[in-house]
């Protein structure tokens, strides 16, 4: 059922994925293709946002805010999962691997290389803080309209 907390938390999430993929482009090496990047991350963090931390019910305002930074790790961890997939079915159709299983374990080498470049102190700093606001937004909406 839409509720406002859902729609807040959504629309906060996409804004902080908006905000760290602007962060993120500067970071990667120069001549890389970033296709869909962006509007797949902004998806993300409407889905992530509506379907999970907009759906807590919020007791207190810890729990929101432990609400908004979990939902900002599982923005994170799938977009980056996401993000490592494209690139492994990049290299797949220029027959870089030999079998489907290395393809699949090449999925988790290519986000911990795609890791090792994204998580600088300033990224943190802003997934946190971004998770943080969400869950506080959304557990002042949420004592508003229920």
């Amino acid at each position: 059922m839409p509720t406002i907390p859902k729609l807040v938390a959504a629309i906060c999430l996409a804004a902080l994925a908006y905000f760290v993929s602007g962060m993120v482009v500067p970071l990667m090496p120069e001549g890389t293709d970033f296709g869909i990047f962006r509007p797949l991350n902004v998806l993300i963090g409407l889905v992530t946002g509506w379907v999970y931390v907009g759906r807590q019910h919020m007791e207190t305002m810890a729990e929101g805010v432990s609400y908004g930074l979990t939902g900002a790790g599982i923005l994170t961890g799938v977009s980056l999962f996401l993000q490592s997939s494209n690139e492994m079915i990049r290299l797949a159709m220029r027959h870089r691997y030999d079998g489907p299983v290395e393809a699949v374990a090449a999925v988790f080498q290519i986000g911990v290389e795609f890791g090792a470049v994204v998580f600088t102190i300033p990224v943190i700093a802003a997934l946190a803080i971004g998770g943080f606001a969400t869950g506080f937004v959304t557990y002042i909406v949420s004592l508003r309209w229920r």
